[in-house]
């Protein structure tokens, strides 16, 4: 008891003590110890990285999970050791509404058929962002929140000790000048000279051993930057076959969609054609009368009318650019998506974002028109164009 008693004590004593030194220091009243610049810059560097490691650390938990409840959840669970439940990604869940939807409305109507393919690609592209989370979480969230639960406040914690021994040594400092001030004026206090320089000795011992022990965590953030750089190439790499599989997943549902939409949309580029006999897509149904009559305004493309001396190359399939005569007036421009290569002579190959005149054939492919450049000319897919107004 008595023992526990007399560190109680101690340890208030020393708590007083550097108490009264950080005030002192704070008012001016009392020397202060400062580390060399190089420790000050070790230290500032060392906070900077604490400060932006933190930063983004949060904001890639944002990017990857943009729901707080849904973050807060996990963090709990992260803070329980238990396994985080999977959760179904928006993608996916929108994919399953697609599906629910086109069975409803008949998966065999053109919006169902349409619902069922957007709903298998997103599908695809939530699977996709599920790996992608999984994949940025493992190889770069978790060294990042590793370096601040763990290197962090191993450094914290001797920086604190650090500051500890400082104040013990200041204020060893000041007892033995006051010592020997007193001293000058009775020889009586020499015992307390030499028990001051003593204390101060000791002191300083282990403030030095203190520094040298920080002064290794703080040089270790060296390695920390080389491994959070790495972590951030695996993040990008990560990142890069995402978007990736996106754009893939997106450019093959668009070709889809642009087959079914030439389908659909066929009695559209072909049927303002001044000819006797209209296509077969003519005689539709009244069902898909009904179905084409509630879907959205298609931009017209000008077809050139059935004219007598007109090659019959464009009925047998073959086309010769330099036969073909744009209409007098009413060609539409359309913007180029993607890049073409021409497949033979009767193509035209195009260039992403350049401007081209269009226009369509009588008994043309729907998924066909005919696009001019200047003076070349040839056949262009329909997929592969945004047409204007």
């Amino acid at each position: 008891m008595d023992f526990n008693v007399k560190k109680l004590a101690s340890d208030a004593g020393v708590f007083f003590s550097r108490a009264m030194q950080f005030t002192e220091e704070k008012l001016g009243q009392a020397e202060k110890t400062e580390l060399d610049a190089h420790f000050e810059n070790l230290m500032a560097r060392a906070d900077c990285t604490k400060n932006w490691t933190e930063k983004i650390l949060r904001q890639t938990e944002v990017l990857l999970q943009p729901n707080l409840s849904a973050r807060v959840e996990e963090f709990l669970y992260e803070k329980l050791d238990r396994k985080v439940p999977s959760r179904v990604t928006n993608g996916e869940l929108l994919a399953q509404y697609m599906t629910e939807a086109a069975n409803d409305f008949g998966p065999g109507t053109p919006y169902g058929k349409t619902l069922i393919k957007v709903g298998e690609t997103q599908r695809r592209l939530g699977a996709a962002e599920r790996d992608f989370i999984q994949s940025a979480s493992i190889n770069f969230l978790t060294p990042l929140r590793n370096f601040l639960e763990g290197d962090w406040r191993t450094i914290t914690k001797e920086r604190r000790t650090l500051q500890n021994c400082r104040l013990d040594l200041d204020a060893c400092k000041a007892r033995l000048k006051k010592a020997k001030a007193a001293e000058a004026k009775a020889a009586l206090w020499s015992d307390e000279v030499e028990k001051a320089e003593h204390e101060l000795r000791l002191t300083q011992t282990e403030f030095d051993r203190q520094a040298e022990v920080t002064r290794l965590l703080l040089e270790g953030i060296s390695s920390t930057h080389v491994n959070h750089l790495r972590c951030l190439h695996e993040f990008v790499e990560s990142q890069t076959n995402y978007y990736a599989q996106c754009y893939q997943y997106m450019l093959d549902l668009q070709k889809q969609l642009g087959s079914s939409k030439g389908e659909i949309f066929s009695g559209t580029f072909v049927g303002n054609a001044e000819s006797t006999s209209p296509p077969a897509a003519a005689a539709s149904p009244p069902a898909a009368a009904a179905a084409a009559a509630t879907l959205p305004a298609v931009p017209t493309i000008p077809v050139v009318p059935t004219i007598v001396g007109v090659p019959s190359a464009v009925a047998e399939g073959v086309l010769n650019p330099n036969e073909v005569k744009p209409p007098a007036s009413g060609t539409r421009k359309a913007r180029v998506l993607y890049d073409y290569e021409a497949a033979d002579s009767t193509e035209l190959a195009l260039l992403a974002d350049e401007m081209i005149t269009v226009y369509s054939l009588p008994g043309m492919d729907p998924d066909w028109l005919i696009g001019e450049r200047g003076n070349q000319k040839g056949k262009v897919p329909v997929t592969y164009l945004e047409l204007l107004s």
